[in-house]
């Protein structure tokens, strides 16, 4: 609905707040707009060598925008006209930064014009910027209901806010945080646990995390630590600590996938069960409706068909336990018919007859289906398929981790998708981040370990 305040209306004291998260599509976005390509914005490289820096930071001018589109849209609100406009800035906005937004009428004049103290601060309660805008108030009211423009509104990732929302006020679990040792893991495990997500055992040489906390700002006086001499020992702590019943969670840190893997899998010492183990992406598309769960791309290299079946019900659990009840899996290969010559689409063939006669419960499935006809309804229409799964798949299974991984980032670098990452058919949920990942991507990734977790414990709750 359209609707503002008038000169009349406004009274002095009046505000309004608006609060907004940076993502990388807003930085990609403003600085096409603006023709604004510094590479601070865009490259950590950059950052580090011309800021001192550690990642990119946002134009300054987004939050800028920010108490421009406030004023336009909600106090005057449409109809106002923007005379003049002064800003300080205080503090570089980083990704992943929540920047709250206030504005304040602080005088009128007679000739409808009126005067508002600008303000943004951070999450930490940082004054980000400051300012004074004096603008043309609006003299009448909107006649019209709804917005002509609402249609032309930028899709906006919201999945993973609405998957962090979902866990959020649920009991935290303990997870194992193996060898936080760089900045991104520590952050990302102290921004989980200030998120009320999880409650972290740090595992990791001391003597580097205690100096690594010292030099981010970042307490971790708050959380268990526990020492080790170097990361095939933090490997092993932490995975000790999940398969004792300690930590319900494993949550990988600095150390390279396959080190911490090494711990997970032995029978006598890690955390294997008698089903294979897999990774899923939860992937959170603008250009696509819901979450797409993709699997698997980072484990199993060339699975077999006895082991995409494993994969097919631990993608299926996984939805199960976000509450999706009866997911729909694509089974991806480079065609849509079965072909002897295409091994993965006799592997499609094969599963979808095994979920008729009851071997893989609990999802529909179609395939081999090509990714344009798993994604588009109207592809395989034209093709003349006929599918309940094509154009609203839930979980995409890919033939290889090789067609998987170059999906995923496919999906990250050209559509712009964040991505969170787990590892299931073990003991417990791994949470695999990377350097990479957005701040919300890593606190997603734990909100599916969160999820999994209670499951687990029979203590899940309705979404």
């Amino acid at each position: 609905m359209i609707t503002n305040k008038t000169f009349e209306e406004i009274k002095v004291g009046d505000s309004a707040r608006m609060q907004r998260v940076l993502t990388k599509q807003d930085i990609d976005v403003f600085g096409l707009m603006s023709g604004d390509m510094n590479p601070t914005h865009f490259s950590d490289d950059y950052a580090r060598m011309l800021l001192e820096r550690q990642e990119v930071v946002g134009h300054s001018m987004w939050g800028g925008a920010l108490i421009s589109s406030l004023l336009g849209n909600e106090l005057p609100g449409p109809g106002t006209v923007y005379l003049s406009q002064s800003f300080e800035f205080h503090n570089a906005v980083e990704l992943g930064d929540t920047l709250t937004v206030l504005v304040t009428a602080t005088s009128k004049s007679a000739d409808g014009t009126v005067l508002f103290d600008c303000l943004a601060v951070n999450q930490r309660d940082e004054k980000v910027i400051t300012g004074v805008a004096r603008v043309k108030a609006p003299t009448r009211k909107p006649t019209e209901g709804a917005s002509p423009y609402a249609a032309m509104q930028l899709h906006r990732k919201m999945a993973f806010k609405r998957l962090i929302d979902y866990v959020k006020d649920w009991e935290r679990i303990k997870v194992a945080v193996c060898h936080p040792c760089s900045r991104e893991a520590l952050q990302g495990a102290i921004d989980s646990a200030e998120a009320g997500l999880i409650d972290p055992v740090l595992v990791g040489p001391a003597d580097k995390l205690r100096p690594l906390a010292d030099s981010m700002g970042v307490n971790i006086q708050p959380y268990r630590l526990v020492d080790a001499l170097h990361s095939h020992d933090s490997a092993s702590k932490a995975v000790a600590l999940c398969r004792s019943g300690e930590c319900e969670a494993l949550m990988k840190g600095s150390l390279h996938t396959d080190e911490l893997m090494s711990a997970v899998v032995p029978s006598a010492t890690g955390l294997r069960t008698e089903r294979r183990i897999s990774h899923v992406f939860a992937m959170d598309v603008p250009t696509y409706a819901k979450p797409l769960f993709l699997t698997d791309a980072a484990i199993n290299i060339y699975p077999t068909l006895e082991d995409k079946v494993d994969i097919l019900k631990n993608a299926i659990q996984l939805a199960h336990t976000l509450k999706i009840e009866v997911p729909k899996v694509a089974i991806l290969s480079a065609v849509e018919t079965v072909n002897p010559k295409i091994p993965a689409t006799v592997d499609a063939a094969a599963l979808c007859k095994m979920a008729d006669r009851g071997q893989i419960k609990g999802a529909i499935l179609d395939g081999p289906l090509a990714f344009d006809n798993a994604i588009s309804k109207e592809a395989a229409l034209i093709k003349g398929i006929q599918s309940q799964v094509a154009g609203e798949p839930d979980i995409l299974l890919v033939p290889d981790l090789e067609a998987g991984n170059m999906l995923a980032k496919q999906l990250a670098y050209l559509a712009r998708a964040d991505s969170a990452g787990i590892v299931l058919g073990t003991r417990v949920p791994i949470v695999l981040t990377s350097r990479a990942d957005s701040a919300e991507a890593r606190l997603a990734s734990c909100a599916l370990a969160v999820a999994f977790a209670h499951q687990q414990r029979g203590t899940a709750k309705s979404p």
